[in-house]
């Protein structure tokens, strides 16, 4: 079998294992050439330890090992890795992308997702990504120098040029949906971002729920798309509303969450996540 046809096997595991609905986004699975954006091998998948704190890894050689879904090893000694392709696609997937569309990314790490972002808009369409990691970023402009509808930044993304976007990819924890993101999210765009707890001390990886907010004519009614495990964005992040998230995480009420407001008001029953300038409510959105 050429690197072809395990392209291919993998675009259809993930397709199931994300439970895909969008042709096009397993398509660009299939399409896209993993081993280019991890750079030449070997390569290290994490695996699970029995003692806790610690993770031991399986050396590969062989680029069609890269086509499973697994975490594939950027850096063991920062603990960084590629992300879980199923639960990246899952993620892309409840962005609803259509071609010629305009797509923020926050945390693009070496391009990987943001080629496949770039593959579902098309030529098109654009791509503007972000990645604080300095190493990581330049990484990232050199793996996506072939696509011309696809731009990188170093730098964590909190504030944007004055462009709207069609649909944001915050790929990084934050405790609250960022008013300037809102403020440049399209008529009908899609908002997909991690609400997390701050991490623990038992590594840098924080606990929480994959968000789907959408702008509908200035309504922003909220889905939960999963649970997720992810580092923490550099910015974004308001430690007066940590304790909230641990408390709405436990007691499950994060789940129940409907609506983002932007109005100003007093906290209330419904309130769970609450700013002055944003509140995510379990409240149904303001007609």
């Amino acid at each position: 079998m050429t690197l072809d046809d395990y392209r291919r096997f993998y675009a259809e595991e993930i397709k199931f294992a994300a439970n895909l609905d969008s042709p096009v986004l397993i398509e660009a699975f299939a399409r896209v050439p993993r081993e280019k954006f991890l750079g030449p091998g070997p390569w290290q998948i994490p695996l699970p330890s029995l003692v806790l704190g610690q993770t031991t890894y399986r050396t590969i050689n062989d680029p069609r090992d890269l086509y499973h879904n697994v975490l594939i090893t950027l850096d063991s000694s920062r603990g960084l890795n590629s992300g879980e392709p199923g639960s990246l696609a899952m993620w892309i997937n409840a962005l609803s992308l259509k071609s010629g569309e305009r797509i923020f990314h926050l945390g693009c790490g070496v391009g990987y997702y943001t080629a496949i972002l770039a593959e579902v808009v098309g030529t098109s369409g654009t791509v503007v990504a972000f990645e604080v990691d300095a190493d990581l970023a330049v990484r990232a402009a050199a793996n996506l120098a072939g696509y011309r509808n696809v731009t990188v930044h170093p730098g964590d993304g909190a504030e944007l040029d004055a462009s709207a976007f069609d649909a944001m990819f915050i790929n990084a924890g934050v405790t609250h949906p960022h008013l300037p993101w809102l403020q440049r999210l399209n008529q009908g765009g899609r908002l997909v971002l991690p609400i997390t707890a701050p991490p623990s001390e038992k590594g840098p990886v924080a606990a929480g729920l994959m968000l789907k907010v959408i702008h509908d004519s200035g309504r922003f009614p909220v889905q939960i798309v999963s649970d997720v495990a992810i580092y923490s964005c550099t910015s974004v992040r308001d430690p007066e509303l940590e304790p909230l998230i641990r408390k709405a995480l436990a007691s499950k009420t994060l789940l129940k969450l409907k609506s983002l407001r932007l109005d100003p008001h007093e906290p209330f029953d419904a309130c769970v996540i609450h700013r002055e300038d944003v509140c995510l409510s379990t409240a149904d959105p303001a007609a």
